[in-house]
């Protein structure tokens, strides 16, 4: 049987703390690296029905991309954060986040989102770092087999992801050279038409990105924060169930989107 430092040591393989952002939290957040995990629950987030489920599962550790805290002053039951992060320490259930550095990493986030989406000869839309092999940055771009029209790629796109709704603009070009940001990338729109893209898929994006794609003459589709990172849920826990057969991992089954459409 694992124990956590054994699980947190090979994650650190997977996607160093130090290609994280500056303001980002990563690493183990919460617990004891020398328990055993005999039960690991893999979450996009640390919410407070994933810490429920966790415990009632019997999991000694959840592993999610988005940090269960960044900041904390103090840690009461006055707020939602500190009664979270109570509720795990007192129930021995420790919780490792990688967010920007799982973002960043070769076979990370973006990856597993270019893979969704049938992207191929993939590079990273962004670099940043010490990567001398060119793999690491945030975002992906790639290509599809053959030019496709908009709206058949937004029906891709929808299904792939298992979204219940895309907001997009259509620049009247049809699909070939797409770059990809899992989560709240608008601001690597800029990249995405240096690199000669047409067509950019990111999530949360602002109304003055939307202008600006009008303006490069970009189109652009917002998949939704959860559906365009939660694809590395299930990636992250095949490797980790093969890593560490003796660990049960289980994806969560209480996460989901938070965000509906009303059309």
């Amino acid at each position: 049987m694992a124990v956590i430092r054994d699980i947190y040591n090979y994650l650190e393989q997977i996607a160093p703390s130090r290609y994280k952002m500056d303001f980002d939290n990563v690493g183990l957040l919460i617990g004891d690296e020398e328990r055993n995990a005999d039960r690991v629950l893999v979450a996009l987030d640390i919410t407070g029905e994933v810490a429920q489920e966790a415990v009632g599962w019997g999991a000694g550790l959840i592993i999610s991309h988005h940090p269960v805290f960044f900041t904390l002053k103090d840690v009461t039951a006055s707020d939602p954060i500190g009664r979270r992060v109570m509720f795990l320490i007192e129930n021995r259930c420790a919780a490792i986040c990688m967010h920007t550095n799982l973002d960043a990493a070769y076979k990370g986030v973006n990856d597993a989102l270019a893979n969704a989406l049938c992207l191929a000869d993939t590079m990273p839309l962004g670099y940043f770092g010490d990567d001398s092999a060119g793999t690491i940055g945030i975002g992906r771009i790639g290509s599809l087999a053959h030019d496709t029209p908009l709206p058949e790629f937004l029906r891709s796109v929808k299904t792939a992801l298992n979204t219940n709704g895309l907001r997009y603009y259509n620049a009247e070009k049809p699909v070939r050279r797409v770059a990809v940001g899992g989560g709240s990338c608008g601001d690597y729109l800029k990249y995405a038409a240096e690199k000669g893209c047409d067509t950019f898929v990111t999530a949360d994006i602002k109304y003055d990105v939307f202008l600006q794609a009008k303006e490069a003459g970009i189109n652009i589709i917002d998949a939704d924060h959860f559906s365009t990172e939660n694809v590395i849920v299930p990636v992250l826990a095949a490797d980790l169930s093969k890593r560490f057969p003796q660990t049960q991992f289980r994806i969560s089954l209480t996460h989901g989107p938070t965000a509906e459409f009303y059309i």
